[in-house]
């Protein structure tokens, strides 16, 4: 049973008074750290649904023993990596400081929708040393810890969830000089009890987003998950669930975007259970239409764990029924010829488990690459299934 160190105490993690313990150092602003290891690892608390839970600082998790919930994989095993004291730096108090490979503010107040983007949008470079705009999303969904799961989990986790996940997620980091969360819009889930109140509530977040006039304007991030995708008069629409109005995006960007993110749309649109995340920046022109600038896609399944492929998402249903955790492994930056672990297992015995799917064709380099990552970390066991070699090996 864990034990947390708050306001100079220990407390045990299912100790009767827990809930009011972590309330009380909530209100009080006060560090809790957890006592897995010696010095202990500082947290924070975040709020959801009226109740009170620990979650791990930014990169902190290696820091956990293994056997702790709080533990997670090597960032070396996936595509946070490259981006660790580059794109994403962690100051004193254990906040991310983002630098991002996007631009959050635009000339003039015409809508981005009606105009052509520059060669350069809707690119995914490996470019270290700052976030694109795929692995701004990947991060907030890491770190939102949204890429865990359990069996005991199962139909606990909805959009709600969600949402206050990736909010709690962001008020860890800043970027251009801001605490992201005061950037990033992510629609309520809709209720008809407090349609006045959600509708209330998303005119104030979207205030800064707001055209101004003439002259330079500031953007925001959207996180939201796509309904469906309409022709419109110039361009087409992105319908977005627990939102009322559309983003519209121009005709040759949305070519683009279909182009670039053409297997996501597929493996979305083969299988109704799968759904379509959607990162962008966006403006609100001075006539309240809301236009996309930059976008980003990634396919989530029905627990909301990313997926690249049928291969991935048969992986990640065969695990799910699993009591043991399992961490899906991200790309943020890095393109699909280079290899990262799918999943990760930490709580299996004698040591964890690094998942490997191996595409068909690999070339020489991706094989070269992988066995340097498996090489790099003799702690763990490597799990390797090689598509060109029929079914999935035995699982762990």
């Amino acid at each position: 049973m864990r034990r947390f160190l708050i306001g100079g105490r220990s407390f045990e993690e299912d100790s009767n008074e827990f809930q009011t313990i972590l309330k009380r150092a909530y209100e009080q602003g006060l560090r809790p750290h957890c006592q897995c290891t010696e010095p202990a690892v500082p947290m924070y608390i975040a709020q959801l649904d009226g109740q009170h839970f620990l979650k791990r600082m930014p990169l902190s998790g290696r820091d956990h023993d293994p056997a702790c919930p709080s533990h997670e994989p090597p960032y070396e095993l996936s595509g946070l990596g490259p981006l660790i004291g580059n794109a994403i730096q962690i100051d004193a108090n254990g906040r991310a400081i983002l630098k991002l490979d996007f631009s959050m503010t635009k000339k003039g107040s015409r809508a981005a929708a009606f105009q052509s983007p520059g060669p350069s949008d809707f690119t995914i470079r490996n470019e270290s040393r700052k976030l694109s705009l795929r692995a701004m999303l990947h991060y907030l969904w890491e770190m939102g810890e949204l890429t865990e799961w359990r069996s005991s989990w199962t139909g606990k986790r909805g959009w709600g969830r969600v949402r206050t996940s990736l909010m709690h997620a962001a008020s860890q980091m800043t970027a251009r000089g801001g605490q992201l969360s005061e950037l990033l819009f992510v629609p309520e889930t809709f209720r008809q009890e407090d349609k006045e109140g959600i509708a209330a509530r998303r005119a104030s977040a979207l205030a800064s987003a707001q055209a101004p006039g003439l002259g330079l304007r500031k953007l925001m991030i959207a996180v939201a998950e796509v309904k469906e995708f309409t022709p419109a008069r110039l361009g087409y629409r992105i319908a977005l669930r627990h939102l009322p109005f559309p983003f519209m995006i121009e005709s040759e960007a949305w070519k683009r975007l279909n182009a670039k993110y053409e297997a996501e749309l597929e493996l979305w649109r083969a299988n109704e259970e799968l759904h379509l995340i959607i990162i962008a920046t966006f403006g609100i022109s001075a006539s309240g239409v809301a236009t996309v600038e930059e976008v980003a896609m990634m396919v989530v399944n029905e627990n909301w764990i990313p997926c690249e492929n049928v291969h991935e998402r048969h992986l990640l249903e065969r695990l799910a029924g699993l009591r043991r955790k399992m961490v899906k492994g991200l790309r943020f930056n890095l393109c699909h010829e280079q290899p990262i672990v799918s999943v990760t297992l930490p709580d299996q015995r004698p040591s964890p488990v690094a998942m490997f799917i191996v595409p068909a064709g690999a070339s020489e380099d991706y094989q070269r690459a992988l066995a340097e990552m498996t090489e790099a970390r003799p702690e763990m066991t490597p799990w390797i299934w090689y598509i060109a070699d029929g079914d999935m090996p035995r699982l762990p």
